[in-house]
């Protein structure tokens, strides 16, 4: 691999997690993405009580990215070795914990609206 491009991005991806998971993934990802600007639109502003709730989800989502990448990729935890393995870790934690707290803000405004908090 002489450089990195989005379509090496995208074939190293679905190789590691099959066709279909990929894309079903990507599909899903970017639905919660548009309902998340949906809600902002109409909501036209944060609601804090809603947002702290995401926020305590937020360990729940960090955990289930790792759980997954661990499974995906038949490793353990043990088979990790230098500092970029962690670094990259941290990084799908990270990604898991912001996913999560989106899907979970998301569920939240579309199932309660604000009118409804006051």
């Amino acid at each position: 691999m002489e450089e990195l491009s989005f379509s090496t991005l995208i074939a190293v991806f679905e190789e590691m997690f099959g066709r279909g998971l990929f894309w079903v993934l990507a599909a899903v990802a970017a639905v919660i993405t548009a309902l998340y600007a949906y809600v902002l639109v109409r909501d036209r502003a944060v609601s804090m009580r809603k947002f702290l709730m995401a926020q305590l989800a937020m360990p729940f989502g960090a955990v289930s990215a790792v759980a997954f990448m661990l499974q995906i990729t038949n490793s353990r935890l043990s088979d990790l070795g230098g500092p970029v393995d962690w670094l990259v870790v941290l990084g799908i934690a990270a990604a898991g914990a912001v996913g999560f707290a989106i899907l979970v803000y998301v569920v939240q405004s579309l199932v309660r609206r604000p009118h409804e908090e006051a």
